[in-house]
């Protein structure tokens, strides 16, 4: 039996590595040069900013971190939100309690 032999999941090859890497930088160098050109308002500049940022996140999910969105890789689809929601909430709501906190002590 050989070492690798256990390990179901598929590993990237090197053209999707590339692929992600040019996608990663095309939507670095998007939001970089809205902001280095100041071609646009604040609003369009954010809205810029936020849907490459969240695009790039998908990027990073499905060519580096090989997160499979089909039916296949549902349970690691499934782990991966439940740790994102856990994440977002442990942080979300320490900064509510110290936001809180300080407006208690103010008063």
């Amino acid at each position: 039996m050989s070492q690798h032999d256990h390990d179901a999941h598929s590993h990237g090859s090197v053209s999707s590595y590339v692929v992600g890497f040019v996608l990663s930088v095309i939507l670095t160098v998007i939001p970089f040069w809205a902001v280095m050109t100041s071609a646009f308002d604040r609003a369009t500049l954010f809205a810029i900013i936020v849907v490459t940022a969240v695009v790039q996140i998908v990027v990073h999910l499905k060519y580096f971190l090989h997160l499979n969105f089909t039916k296949e890789g549902k349970i690691d689809t499934l782990s991966f939100i439940f740790t994102a929601i856990v994440i977002v909430m442990v942080v979300a709501l320490s900064i509510w309690i110290i936001y809180e906190s300080v407006l208690m002590m103010m008063y």
